[in-house]
Formats: C-alpha cells, structure tokens, sequence
C-alpha cells in the first residue's frame, strides 16, 4: 500500500483529536475524544495524564481502521502547551495529575520570583513573564508537593515534559523522551537565544537536569511508535505546540505575519523572523518553529479564555443550550446595553498578566438581559484581541517589522458568525477565516509532510492557503474607541492592587 497521509494527533486542553491529512494537505478523516476537566480547588485545573494516553490512542485507531496504518508516511503531533507532567522513567506511570496550562496554584512562587528580582533575566532567556501559566513554576510545585518525587528526580528515575512529550515516551514505547524547540520554549526553563536548558533558572527552581527531554527541531526523527498500538512500527517526524502549529498551518511565513486561534482561550501569534523582538509591552517573544537548527522567532499575545467563556456561560449559568445558541442570542442584545464581562477567571493574561484579578460583569441594570450577557462575552473576546494587538504592534513596528497582512484567524469561535464581526469591528481591520478550520492539526501535518517529503516548501504551502470568509469592520470609529474605552474601565476595576501599581495600562 502507498503511504499516502499523514496522520496529525491534536492533543488539546478539553478534547483529543485525530485528523488524516493527504498529499494535498486536505483532511480526509478524522476522529475526537473529550477530556475530563478536573478542579480540585478555585484556580486549579488538572488532567489525568493517563486518560490523555488513552484518548490518543482512542482517535488514532479510530481514524486508521478505513486507510489502515500502512497508509501512513508519517505522524505529526500538536498539543496543549505549558501542560506539565511527571511521570517514572522506568513504566511511563504518570506519578501525578498533570497541571494545566490555565492553573493558578503557583502565583506564590510567582511573586517570589518577582521579588528576587528574576523577571529581567526571565524575559531576556525565555522571552516569557514571570506568572503561573508557564511549565516552570508547576514543576516546581509538583516537586515540593510530591512526596519523594525530588529524591526520585535527582536519582534520573522521573521524566518531565508537557503533553506531546509524554505522548511521544509512551508512543515510542519509552524509546524517545523528547521534545520540540517550541514546546520548550513554553517551560519558561529554555534559553530561546541558544536553544539550550537555563542553568540558573533550574538551580533556582531545584529541577534536575536530568529529568528534562532533548530538544529537537520542529521536523526531526522523534522515534518510531512501538508496533503494538497500531500493528506496524510510524515515524513521529513533525511536533509543535499548538499555537504555533497553527501559524505554520496559517502559512505565517513571513516577518508581520497575524493570526489568531480562538478555541478554548485564544492566542495570537505575529512572526518576527529571524530577530527575538523584546517586548516593552508585556507580549511574549517565543520561538514560532526551529528547522535545520534554525530558529524564527515570534510574539504572542494570550488570551486565557476565550471559547471556556461561552463554555462558563452554558455549564455554570445556564444562559444558552449550546455554544452555537450564542450567535442567535447575541444578536438580541442591545447595542448599547453597556455591559461587560471580563471573564479573569484565571486571572488576566496579555498585556496585564494579573494572576490575581478576578472575573466580573460590570454594566448590569434592570434592563439587562441573557442575551446582552452572552454578547458582552463574545465581545470580551474582541476586546482582548485589541488589547493584544494594539501593544504587539508597538513593539513591532518599533523592531522595523510591522504588521504585514490581515488578520487570519481560526478555530472553532470563527463559526459565530457575530462574534467574528464584531472582532473586525472591535479592531477597525479585516478578519480572514481559514478555509481549513483545524489549522493547529494541519500546521503540525505540515511538519510531518515535509520532513518526509510531502507538501513542497513554505512558499508552496504560503501560495496554497486560502479563506473561507472575509469579515470588514462595519462599525463607526467613535463607537469603536466608546466600547474599548468602556472595557478598559471594566478591566481596570477587576484588576488586583499588586497589578496596576506594578504595570501600565494598554
């Protein structure tokens, strides 16, 4: 049988998906798993490593059982990024829940670091902020929290890694601990500037050199699945983390290049080439993909929930049935019902990264309805858009880059059709919606492909990008700067004391 796909494994924060991609870059199958959401307390978030395993293998014998695995050149993976798990060296046990990207459990430490004066060194090494998003200060915590677990650590009996990581040890059937060079960039441990582990920080933090994967290329030989998940041996030959395998799948190739994932928080990512832009604007400057030993860098811009917004909106208040009630709903809204929702559920990301601020509705009257509610948190989506590229545009413009090209964007909120104009509307720019829609599975297919020869270079992949809809901003300049105005004034009042003395505002 000719090896005619691609199989991309998608590992994501709330599902698991498998999606077979051809030689043309189209998908032609897929299958998906949830995932349980575990919340042992305000603020913590956790996954069972173990039923992440499952799923994977779940999806992937799913979507083999028509192709059959001979038809596969090549596996590509993408994963939820910052996701931190330990697990022994010798089974591939996991000896805890992982930590998820969106916990908050470590803003002591945080505060620590900040205090001792590291957020200089961090910013300069990692590109990163000091906040309890990234891998770093979940490790740390997991190693003073985990009964024996340093011990163990020290003595090279525990493997630490985020998601694709782990996924990669128990594919390879322990073969491989390994990782990418944008994954790692995420621990907030990797030195971005030298592709190397930051020694001070893992003396400051108690990590042991030991427990930590190889970094490799974007597009690298990351070892062979062990023959018994799916009857033959499949070279794992492209990984990314999600964000920027969803730039790849963009085609964001040159310097300026925008786009942006909006699934379960949201993320935009600009390409600055080959120059680590330093941002004065409290944007994160990561690596957006690593070939032949080369780095392009970018600056991203996060947004911690964006699409769990619409979730809270349904599980806990009740408001809507199903994520695609909120498009109707939304439009009921009044125009000028001047009520916001500033969803800091787990604090605030880009540009205040605020591990402290919580979330509230501000605006509410007598009049105020579900339907204006459900509106005001798909246009704090747009808002935190703004928020992002109004300081990521400074600091590329002051680097000699600029914004080059619309913004593309991509996941599953670009189906609401409201929530999409108002983000070109919010942002006075046009909005391009992909034509493939799972960008993050296609950018990591993408890595696959072409280290095994599929899909030709970048500029092939840049001319063959395409979108599906094309979003103008309709509203009037001064209504526009009213509304942000009025989110500003409703972040400003969520905002912890800590935050506002120590940061400026957009």
């Amino acid at each position: 049988m000719s090896k005619s796909y691609v199989l991309s494994i998608d590992q994501g924060t709330t599902s698991t998906r498998a999606i077979l991609f051809d030689e043309a870059g189209r998908p032609c199958g897929s299958a998906s798993a949830p995932l349980t959401q575990i919340f042992p307390a305000p603020g913590q978030v956790e996954h069972d490593a173990n039923e992440i395993w499952q799923s994977v293998l779940q999806v992937c014998r799913g979507v083999l059982c028509e192709t059959g695995a001979a038809s596969i050149a090549a596996i590509g993976i993408t994963n939820q990024r910052e996701t931190t798990v330990v697990w022994e060296r010798a089974t591939g046990e996991p000896l805890a829940n992982a930590i998820v990207w969106q916990d908050r459990r470590t803003a002591p430490l945080c505060a620590e670091l900040e205090a001792e004066g590291w957020a200089g060194h961090i910013a300069e090494a990692t590109g990163l902020v000091i906040d309890p998003y990234f891998s770093a200060t979940k490790l740390a915590w997991l190693l003073t929290n985990v009964p024996g677990l340093a011990e163990r650590a020290k003595r090279g009996e525990v493997c630490f890694g985020t998601i694709e990581s782990f996924l990669m040890f128990k594919l390879t059937g322990g073969e491989t601990h390994v990782t990418d060079a944008t994954n790692a960039a995420r621990t907030k441990m990797f030195d971005i500037r030298s592709g190397a582990w930051d020694a001070r920080l893992l003396d400051r933090l108690c990590v042991p050199l030991e427990m930590l994967p190889d970094v490799r290329d974007c597009q690298s030989d990351f070892g062979m699945t062990a023959e018994e998940h799916f009857g033959v041996r499949l070279p794992i030959r492209g990984v990314a983390g999600d964000q920027q395998a969803a730039a790849y799948g963009q085609a964001c190739f040159q310097p300026g290049m925008l786009k942006a994932t909006y699934g379960t928080g949201g993320f935009v990512v600009a390409n600055t080439g080959g120059d680590k832009v330093a941002s004065t604007t409290r944007m994160l400057s990561t690596i957006l993909y690593q070939q032949e030993g080369t780095r392009t860098y970018a600056l991203e811009g996060t947004i911690f929930m964006a699409g769990a917004t619409i979730q809270w909106l349904r599980d806990s208040l009740g408001l809507i049935a199903n994520a695609g009630e909120s498009e109707t709903l939304a439009a009921e809204g009044h125009p000028n019902s001047g009520v916001y929702l500033v969803p800091a559920f787990q604090g605030l990301g880009a540009p205040f990264w605020d591990a402290h601020a919580r979330a509230a509705i501000v605006g509410l009257s007598r009049a105020s309805t579900k339907a204006d509610i459900v509106a005001a948190g798909l246009e704090a989506v747009a808002f935190q858009t703004r928020d992002i590229l109004t300081g990521m545009g400074h600091d590329m413009r002051r680097s000699g880059v600029g914004p080059t090209h619309a913004l593309r964007v991509d996941g599953g909120m670009t189906a609401n059709a409201w929530a999409m104009q108002r983000l070109a509307d919010i942002l006075g720019e046009p909005v391009e919606v992909a034509a493939v829609l799972e960008t993050t599975a296609l950018g990591a297919a993408y890595h696959a492909g072409q280290a095994v020869g599929f899909y030709g270079d970048n500029e092939t992949l840049g001319a063959a990008w395409k979108r599906s809809k094309l979003f103008e901003p309709k509203m009037g300049e001064t209504e526009r700067d009213a509304r942000y105005d009025g989110w500003l004034e409703a972040v400003d009042r969520v905002r912890s004391r800590e935050a506002r003395e120590g940061s400026s505002d957009v």
